[in-house]
């Protein structure tokens, strides 16, 4: 009796200690990843603080935390100084960003759906066709593409960079949802067209609400590629089609860099693609983590 009493409180107290240790570990990862957060977040909120000091206090070294705020800056963003107005370039970015999002999805759904849940033969041939796009530097086809625009009279159209943006990111996006679309049942589907859908029913009613997520995840980094791309914007764009990012480099002049108006228009322009990442938040997580576990 006496063996197994001790037997029995040394298995008590390993199991204690293991817990201890698990629990150890655990917040050790926890304060890790408060630490990265952290270092994450200091940049920005170094841009927000800065962006309200004003040019003099903004360029002093090693600047002045206790420096007196002012919104001088975002009223010079916003052309209240009698400088250009944002206006046409964020809207000319959310144009080319959104539309552009759309057709891929459109256009990445049928795809992802034949290479996963109904495979054409050599459906792996088929993926890596389409991510080698993405091994060619994009400045390399910047001169054709000029050319193409010069000789077609689509300089400094947005449309033009709808086109760009779609065909940018459909590789992108047939991969990724490639392997969201392969989590959904085959029986799902079978059953639904038992019962008389065609295949856009099935794609609309059956395949986009269980992938939902995936599809989420996919359209929102669509839309940040889109919204950040400044080489074809800057090359292709002049007064009418300029988008946000074009906009940005417009502040650095001859004159210098005026800091504290470039961290108030980084702030402003980054605020579309932080409050959708924010809103789809959840849907990002688990689309970015679909079939992770089983």
């Amino acid at each position: 009796m006496s063996t197994l009493t001790a037997v029995r409180k040394g298995g008590i107290r390993s199991s204690g200690t293991r817990d201890t240790g698990i629990r150890g570990r655990g917040a050790a990862l926890g304060l890790l990843a408060w630490l990265a957060g952290i270092v994450f977040f200091l940049p920005i909120a170094w841009m927000a603080l800065t962006s309200l000091h004003s040019e003099e206090d903004a360029a002093t070294n090693p600047p002045s935390f206790a420096a007196a705020l002012t919104l001088d800056g975002y009223r010079d963003f916003f052309g209240a100084g009698g400088g250009a107005s944002p206006w046409p370039a964020l809207i000319n970015s959310t144009t080319a960003s959104v539309v552009s999002t759309l057709c891929v999805l459109l256009l990445a759904l049928p795809a992802a759906y034949a290479l996963s849940i109904r495979p054409v033969k050599k459906w792996t041939d088929v993926l890596f066709f389409f991510l080698s796009t993405k091994m060619l530097p994009a400045v390399a086809g910047l001169l054709p593409i000029y050319l193409f625009a010069k000789n077609t009279g689509l300089l400094d159209n947005v449309w033009l960079l709808v086109v760009l943006y779609t065909s940018m990111n459909l590789p992108i996006a047939v991969w990724m949802m490639q392997s969201f679309l392969a989590e959904v049942p085959v029986a799902i589907i079978e059953a639904a067209q038992i019962d008389g859908a065609r295949l856009p029913t099935v794609l609309a009613r059956v395949v986009a609400p269980i992938a939902a997520p995936g599809i989420a995840a996919t359209a929102l980094i669509c839309f940040i590629f889109s919204w950040n791309e400044l080489l074809f914007a800057r090359v292709l764009t002049g007064t009418v089609a300029e988008t946000a990012p074009v906009f940005l480099t417009g502040f650095i002049t001859s004159q210098g860099l005026f800091l504290a108006k470039v961290c108030a228009a980084s702030l402003v322009i980054s605020l579309p693609v932080l409050a959708a990442g924010f809103a789809a938040q959840d849907k990002l997580v688990q689309g970015l983590s679909l079939g992770a576990v089983k």
